[in-house]
């Protein structure tokens, strides 16, 4: 598929994700989200081969928010004229959040500038998520009247706590890049020269993995935030039975038996 605000690449077992509107600083629109939508179809359809997703933005920005002059952020109106600023939210967005957090494959996320808004929960979707050193976070909501979306409020409170979630999205200042490393809302901080490269490494080793386990560790880590205990357990459970019956535990028990390197399909 031909895609003008976004690209996606298939490079082997890598799905290369790159938001493609660098004069807006890659800013969200009606085309952007609906393209997102498309791609994380692409993504999913075992067809393409994809078992890793590296996410990143084009030019100086990964994603500043919602395009406001484009309308990306005000659903349709109602009959008296009022907008409704959440129906955007369920006609795109949450669907494309959905697709994201059911792929069978980790996320890398490169956050290469600023992350603002609806952009921000995009930089932190992904299993591990690196940024360059001159990025920054935003919850800018508060700047102009609305609330976190996206899953900002789902995300935050469960990576960095209430009172620092409570911070930034109400009083709506910026967080640079080695802060939020220090508060563990991101995974590395890398010279923005060397950002990329980084992410390759990440991606490579990935990629190249037992995709059914390492697709089935980020469901697990992400379902415990809400599971219960005995809800936790059995999940572990079911996943270990479907891994043990993988090619990939099988080249894995071998492969250390035999005191070499594994090499692993992804099936």
């Amino acid at each position: 598929m031909t895609y003008e605000a976004i690209e996606l690449e298939f490079d082997g077992p890598i799905a290369r994700l790159t938001l493609n509107d660098p004069d807006t600083l890659n800013a969200v629109s009606g085309k952007m989200i609906a393209e997102l939508n498309k791609a994380a179809d692409e993504i999913a359809n075992p067809v393409n081969g994809a078992r890793c997703v590296l996410w990143t933005g084009k030019g100086r920005a990964f994603c500043s928010g919602a395009n406001l002059s484009g309308g990306s952020a005000a659903g349709a109106g109602g009959g008296s004229g009022e907008i409704d600023a959440g129906s955007v939210l369920d006609s795109h967005y949450h669907p494309f959040l959905r697709k994201l957090r059911n792929l069978d494959m980790p996320i890398v996320n490169a956050i290469n500038g600023v992350a603002a808004g609806a952009g921000m929960s995009f930089a932190l979707s992904g299993d591990i998520n690196i940024a360059a050193r001159s990025a920054y976070f935003l919850q800018a909501f508060g700047r102009i009247g609305l609330v976190p979306d996206a899953g900002s409020t789902y995300i935050l409170p469960r990576k960095i706590g209430i009172a620092r979630a409570m911070e930034l999205s109400l009083l709506a200042e910026k967080l640079p890049a080695e802060k939020a490393l220090d508060w563990g809302l991101i995974n590395a901080v890398h010279d923005d020269d060397k950002l990329m490269d980084e992410a390759e490494l990440l991606v490579q080793k990935l990629a190249n993995g037992p995709t059914a386990a390492l697709s089935r560790i980020r469901k697990l880590y992400r379902d415990s935030l809400d599971n219960s205990f005995e809800e936790q357990l059995m999940a572990e459970r079911l996943y270990q039975k479907e891994c043990g019956l993988s090619d990939d535990f099988r080249e894995g028990v071998t492969a250390f038996l035999q005191k070499r390197k594994a090499e692993f399909t992804g099936k």
